[in-house]
């Protein structure tokens, strides 16, 4: 949908969808971009840009599992009295906004002969859930017949009877080709406006898996995920040209990220192994992707006295420091506090240090400990006053008026400053941090 010079995106996010939105306002503010997010749901964001995004800008994004272009909107009073009321004439309403999106002409336009086209429906109120897949049925009839209308032959995928939600995975979006061939329709019900979107890009887990266990050297206790990677730089402002510091780089995860995005890194670790073995996968990250200007330096050394290894100021920082020890089991307490004070003096030296090298205006983005415990109340570092005492002021992503107020109230999005990322399986998840200098 363009309104204006702007043309309007539905963002299908991954689990963590609050992460997932902050990274995306920060991307694009990052680049200056002008937008405006109008709807916000836990499945599902459209956002309203000045300028068009290519397909390529999901490689640069960590959260988001899909992007559409919005082609057309019906009000989701229709979509309820259709679906759920079985209201005949609100069903033609939804199945003209469907014809009136174009989006059989471009699948006209891009594919010959009998071709597949896939349908998946996205929603928040409960109240969908029972017709859900009816709904994906209808869709993908009635575009059936209007392709037919135009003497194209066609199919849509169905799914497993065992699937929960009438929603094509990534993968199998792009097994499928659906993306060059614009034949993915996304129908997106938030609490005013229904939107139909094509999908213009999937996020690609077979290259993220690659630059975890396909480089040369993995670690894998605690070892950062490329996916959460990518989301930090994006939360730094990181950008093409800048200059980013990971003072605690491990195997190299969030430097291998932000290489990929054209900027400069540096990475430092006081275990000579890791060293070693960022420099490796950096060397193999740059011959695989042929980044041929790629600009990095490791170095061992202590991230408490950086000023003594790094003599220049840095654009942005992204770092996960010491989690504290693996666990078998969930700790109590008792047990998780004395882990969290244990590593207290590390963080409260490395923000001094941080801070001297960080160029004024430039991002910090910290990860810290989130401990699951016995009572079912995690302990956390609660590390947002010694930051402030240092010197850096805290990010809110969403407290400017670009996003929907009311769900901003009723989320209470705009008083979040750090985002907790943490799979139900761990003992120990991530707390994420953004700070300003």
């Amino acid at each position: 949908m363009v309104l204006g010079n702007q043309t309007t995106y539905a963002f299908i996010p991954g689990k963590n969808w609050k992460l997932s939105l902050a990274e995306v306002v920060s991307f694009l503010e990052a680049r200056n971009c002008h937008y405006e997010v109008c709807e916000l749901t836990k499945a599902f964001f459209t956002v309203s840009v000045d300028e068009g995004l290519s397909g390529s800008v999901i490689a640069d994004l960590g959260g988001i599992i899909k992007i559409g272009r919005v082609d057309a909107s019906v009000s989701t009073r229709a979509v309820e009295e259709a679906f759920l009321r079985k209201d005949k004439e609100a069903e033609a309403q939804v199945r003209k906004g469907l014809s009136s999106s174009g989006i059989a002409d471009e699948m006209l336009e891009t594919s010959s002969g009998k071709f597949v086209f896939g349908v998946s429906v996205y929603y928040t109120e409960r109240s969908f859930q029972s017709v859900s897949k009816i709904i994906q049925r209808f869709l993908g009839s009635s575009m059936k017949h209007e392709l037919a209308a135009h003497g194209k032959r066609s199919g849509f995928m169905g799914f497993p009877r065992r699937r929960q939600q009438p929603q094509l995975s990534h993968v199998e979006v792009l097994k499928k080709g659906l993306v060059e061939r614009k034949a993915e329709i996304l129908f997106c019900i938030s609490k005013e406006q229904t939107v139909v979107s094509t999908t213009v890009a999937v996020h690609n887990p077979f290259e993220f898996q690659k630059r975890d266990i396909g480089r040369p050297v993995q670690r894998k206790i605690f070892a950062i995920p490329p996916r959460l990677a990518k989301i930090m730089i994006n939360l730094g402002y990181c950008t093409s040209g800048k200059l980013l510091l990971d003072p605690f780089c491990g195997v190299g995860t969030i430097l291998q990220e932000a290489l990929l995005t054209g900027a400069r890194v540096i990475g430092m670790d006081l275990n000579p192994w890791c060293v070693k073995a960022t420099t490796e996968n950096l060397a193999w990250l740059q011959k695989e992707y042929t980044l041929r200007e790629a600009e990095y330096t490791v170095l061992q050394g202590d991230s408490r006295t950086l000023t003594s290894r790094i003599q220049q100021e840095v654009d942005c920082i992204a770092t996960e420091p010491d989690l504290g020890p693996a666990l078998r089991h969930i700790p109590t307490t008792s047990y998780a506090t004395k882990i969290m004070d244990k590593l207290k003096p590390l963080y409260r030296d490395f923000l001094e240090e941080a801070h001297k090298i960080l160029k004024k205006g430039g991002r910090l983005v910290l990860v810290t400990p989130y401990i699951k415990t016995r009572s079912g109340k995690p302990v956390t570092m609660r590390i947002e006053e010694e930051a402030v005492l240092v010197g850096y002021k805290k990010i809110y992503p969403f407290q400017r008026s670009v996003i929907a107020s009311g769900e901003i109230a009723r989320e209470n999005l705009s008083k979040m400053a750090s985002f907790v990322d943490v799979a139900e399986k761990h003992k120990i998840g991530r707390e994420i941090h953004v700070f300003q200098k």
